[in-house]
């Protein structure tokens, strides 16, 4: 099994850096990116990468989590019910998904946080970017969010979703990951003896 990203032009690097690169480091995880298409991508800061595989080609039993970086696609006009199929799928054979800044608007709008705990940017930019966003109840004003295998972030959570993510996939034991979350969140460098 293998973590799979979505990829599209104007993603946003940053939000999903810590993930990937622990995934592969701690977790000796293979990554796949995926793209709606075949095209070329360009990140937000810049990094051209062409997808391994198109959205029509996911294997949903070869997904080990589905990646959703933020960047300004998720505010207009993208291939949703694609998508929406895709992460249904994945939702009922319980494959995790993570969602980064205003990629959790696309899981809002599939349905997938209907009764689940989670967070954004806001819930105010949640009521602005879905309509009829009716989950206010079980948003939680925090950096990262995860319940029943479905992990959202703000947009200034990336380490937080990275410590989320490692510890849905139990990724290294728990003071690994503690220190982990201590060296990139607050600067505590681990003591190497």
């Amino acid at each position: 099994m293998k973590a799979h990203v979505l990829l599209f032009n104007g993603y946003a690097d940053w939000g999903i850096g810590n993930a990937l690169a622990e995934l592969r480091r701690l977790g000796d995880k293979s990554v796949i990116s995926v793209g709606f298409d075949g095209s070329s991508i360009t990140s937000l800061g810049g990094l051209r990468v062409t997808p391994d595989i198109t959205l029509s080609d996911v294997d949903i039993d070869g997904v080990l989590i589905f990646m959703l970086p933020g960047g300004q696609l998720w505010e207009g006009d993208y291939p949703f019910e694609a998508l929406k199929a895709l992460l249904v799928d994945l939702e009922r054979c319980s494959a995790p998904i993570a969602a980064i800044c205003a990629a959790t608007t696309v899981l809002a709008r599939a349905g997938l946080l209907r009764n689940r705990k989670h967070t954004s940017n806001s819930a105010k930019y949640m009521a602005k970017m879905v309509p009829g966003y009716a989950n206010r109840k079980h948003y939680v004003d925090a950096l990262s969010v995860c319940d029943r295998s479905v992990i959202t972030a703000s947009s200034l959570g990336a380490v937080d979703f990275a410590a989320q993510i490692l510890e849905e996939l139990n990724i290294a034991d728990a003071d690994i990951r503690r220190r982990w979350y201590e060296a990139f969140k607050y600067g505590n460098y681990p003591d190497m003896e």
